[in-house]
């Protein structure tokens, strides 16, 4: 009787928001042997059945982290490091993958503004992902999937998003963006790992460059206000003519393309289709993760 062990999967960031959620996710599916990879690994104890240092900027540390790996999860993220080179990270990530015989790669990556908008629109955050896709195309791999989350409920809840009051003094949100175009394709980021998952469970479903994406709902920044007022919450939103944080073209993108671009239903609809668990939609997170100011329950 021969003793197969679990094949390993390397996760990249897998204290971040994405990564955490694909440690999690595979630890639950329970197909896996996962090894969770950080820059800082001292902090990251038990995380995972392995836990390894790992860094994208550093690429002679990547050859050790994906050694006897049989699939990567590699993301990028440049809001929280805002001078990251994203094509540098991902083409050192596919490389040390390559190398180290990987057999799936899955890159977490966006839309290429750009090509969709025929240049009129730059979001370098979302198309320097993109320009990644094709060297993970190009790299050989048996089998690799795109995965691409969308804009996550949790901003919502971050200082980039807070509500200040409006001319009212209702606390109103103000973003560069109309409020009636039904635009956003919006997810809880946790989830992006069961898509992940799921992906790696049915490589020959998806392991042919298909891309899945997830969403629990599309909406207006007039939905999102509806929504939670009809919970209970007292909030505004209006069309900022100022943009402090330079997101006028990602918002100048989603009224004109959607978050997902024009083929969001097919790669939304495969997500949902490999996914671990089901997609939760906006107003059931809000309810439990939005708590109405004052009240407890």
């Amino acid at each position: 009787m021969t003793d197969q062990k679990p094949k390993t999967i390397a996760v990249l960031g897998a204290t971040g928001a994405q990564g955490g959620g694909v440690v999690r996710a595979l630890q639950e599916q329970g197909l896996f042997r996962v090894r969770a990879l950080t820059r800082n690994p001292e902090k990251a104890h038990g995380l995972a059945e392995e836990v390894m240092a790992a860094d994208l900027d550093r690429s002679e540390t990547l050859a050790s982290a994906f050694a006897g790996a049989y699939g990567v999860f590699a993301n990028t993220n440049s809001f929280a490091e805002p001078d990251t080179d994203e094509v540098a990270q991902g083409t050192a990530a596919v490389a040390a993958a390559k190398a180290a015989g990987v057999k799936h790669f899955v890159w977490s990556t966006l839309p290429n503004v750009e090509e969709i908008s025929g240049g009129t629109i730059t979001v370098p955050h979302f198309t320097n992902k993109a320009r990644v896709n094709r060297v993970v195309e190009d790299a050989g791999f048996e089998w690799f999937t795109f995965v691409e989350p969308s804009f996550y409920y949790q901003n919502l809840t971050s200082p980039m998003y807070d509500p200040h009051p409006g001319p009212d003094g209702t606390p109103t949100w103000s973003q560069p963006m109309k409020p009636e175009p039904r635009g956003i394709h919006m997810g809880d980021i946790t989830e992006l790992g069961n898509v992940v998952a799921g992906a790696f469970a049915h490589r020959d479903l998806v392991g042919e460059g298909q891309y899945l994406s997830l969403a629990g709902d599309l909406m207006s920044w007039d939905d999102i206000v509806a929504t939670l007022n009809n919970q209970g919450h007292d909030l505004g939103y209006i069309e900022a003519t100022e943009d402090p944080w330079g997101l006028r073209g990602m918002f100048d993108y989603f009224e004109a393309y959607t978050y997902f671009g024009p083929d969001a239903a097919g790669k939304i609809a495969l997500a949902e289709q490999v996914s671990t668990k089901p997609f939760t939609d906006f107003a059931t997170w809000a309810k439990a993760n939005m708590p109405v100011a004052g009240r407890t329950g």
